[in-house]
């Protein structure tokens, strides 16, 4: 993929600018509120882990010294409870034998060795991509995983990730076992053959590896929400409404790595594993507003649970709307990663928690496989429905980084966007009749109308975009107007710049 240099250079320059907090101890407590309203307050000192449906009564969260000591100084009391990352002492294993029975955890060790083993024993699949260090130096890794898994493809980009809350392990050990699923059943099992094929796939096991190994990387007893910062790091990234450091942090190393990953590709859908509940969270998160795609995403979450709850015992994955929510419905969060990735990345990302108990004794591990094993698999697949095709230049045939919206249907940054590598696009929608807008800075846009979506198969829809003239265009302006009101004369000082096409006068 082409990597936006600008931009992870601006990131790094800007991560100076703030004052990352100093480590210190983390603790989980439980507090009384009296209103809903409370929790808009709360959630920007603590993070809140759960609310009672009611939104009044008791709440659970996490907190530092320094937000404890701003809870005091508003009068709150609090108690504090024993960590869920002290709950139990896990199962673990530095062999890789051992940890492929799936019952265990690895030590981080096993983990990276793991991973790395995968790109040894399928090489033509598998690729490991390290898309950045942690506080403490650890590794952020992702499998890559595709049919031709070094070329670049005219196909959708998908994305898991879990445990960016160090002691919601669950999602960890499922990920390892998923990227060993899709790689060991390929050319045998025709759905994930169809997938490799047709997609690339990334998964990301441990996204937060120095609060799960906070103990030490030979166990992940004694693991931690927060990252080695003492920072929630699904409340440091930029936010829609709250602006670029909604907590008041720096971009944690954690979350430059996730920035730049998704600044440097074009995921279409993905999802972001957390344990705590047993919910499909789909945005907003951060305000009421509904998202432009609110029934799709109300549907496809449904379809997640109802597998879930189908594979399960009958008490799994069914509280809140039948096993959905939607995030600020439930609680507001500031900052997360999924209102980033769908707001600024032009990705669809929702948020599943797979388990009620944070740190699972290993012995339950396959049991939670068998329960999401099939909506591992049928979530991403819906990267292959909808509209999709490539976006060229007219004249050359060279891919186009464009812009694709739905007429008087995309609001709040719900369009999607080309893979300028390729010019591919893809847009999940629902079935039904289209208006479709492909635009790209030096070319005139294209309408394309009545793009008829069916609920089974793709909508391919090539688009040749037409370039602009090579006209003047404006280098700078000046100008003083002082105050101008209508009918008033404003001088302006215009300086045009040559683009090629003649002489600017």
């Amino acid at each position: 993929m082409r990597k936006p240099l600008i931009f992870a250079c601006l990131i790094f320059l800007l991560v100076g600018l703030l004052v990352t907090p100093a480590q210190s101890a983390e603790y989980y407590i439980s507090l009384k509120i009296d209103s809903p309203q409370e929790i808009n307050k709360l959630t920007r000192i603590i993070s809140i882990d759960n609310v009672p449906p009611t939104k009044t009564g008791v709440i659970y969260a996490y907190a530092n010294d320094a937000q404890l000591a701003e809870l005091a100084r508003l009068g709150y009391t609090w108690e504090e409870l024993p960590h869920p990352g002290s709950y139990i002492q896990p199962e673990m294993s530095s062999n890789i034998r051992d940890i492929q029975a799936w019952d265990t955890y690895p030590t981080y060790d096993a983990y990276v060795a793991m991973m790395y083993q995968f790109e040894t024993d399928y090489p033509g699949l598998c690729e490991i991509v390290n898309a950045g260090t942690t506080v403490d130096g650890r590794a952020i890794l992702f499998a890559k995983i595709s049919d031709n898994v070094a070329i670049e493809e005219d196909e959708p980009e998908v994305m898991y990730t879990s445990t960016m809350h160090g002691d919601e392990t669950t999602g960890y050990v499922l990920m390892l076992r998923l990227i060993d699923s899709l790689l060991s059943a390929y050319g045998s099992d025709p759905t994930i053959t169809n997938m490799v094929d047709s997609m690339e796939i990334w998964i990301n096991p441990l996204a937060n590896p120095d609060g799960t190994y906070n103990g030490g990387n030979s166990t992940v007893s004694g693991a931690t929400r927060y990252n080695a910062n003492s920072v929630d790091l699904n409340r440091n990234f930029p936010d829609p409404q709250d602006g670029q450091h909604p907590d008041g942090n720096s971009w944690q190393p954690e979350t430059v790595a996730m920035m730049n990953l998704a600044q440097s590709h074009r995921f279409i859908i993905s999802a972001n594993f957390h344990g705590g509940a047993e919910v499909v969270n789909y945005p907003w998160d951060t305000w009421s507003q509904l998202h432009a795609d609110d029934g799709w995403y109300q549907t496809i979450c449904h379809q997640y649970a109802d597998s879930a709850q189908a594979h399960s015992p009958s008490t799994y994955m069914d509280g809140f709307n039948d096993g959905i929510t939607n995030g600020y419905a439930w609680y507001e969060v500031d900052g997360g990663r999924q209102d980033y990735m769908n707001y600024y990345a032009g990705c669809r990302e929702v948020t599943i928690e797979l388990s009620n108990t944070k740190l699972l004794s290993g012995s339950l591990l396959p049991a939670h496989w068998e329960y999401n094993r099939i909506s591992f698999l049928e979530y991403l697949r819906h990267a292959l429905m909808g509209i999709r095709g490539i976006v060229t230049d007219a004249q050359t045939g060279l891919p186009v980084a464009a812009t694709i919206a739905i007429l008087n249907h995309d609001v709040d940054s719900s369009e999607v966007y080309t893979d300028p590598d390729v010019g591919d696009y893809h847009r999940m929608i629902p079935a039904g009749s289209y208006d479709v807008v492909y635009s790209s800075p030096g070319y005139y846009p294209d309408t394309v109308f009545g793009v008829s979506v069916s609920p089974t198969r793709v909508k391919i829809v090539d688009v040749q975009l037409q370039p602009l003239p090579n006209e003047p265009v404006l280098s700078f302006v000046s100008h003083t107007a002082g105050n101008v009101d209508p009918g008033d004369t404003v001088s302006m000082n215009v300086t045009l710049q040559n683009n090629g096409a003649g002489n600017a006068t």
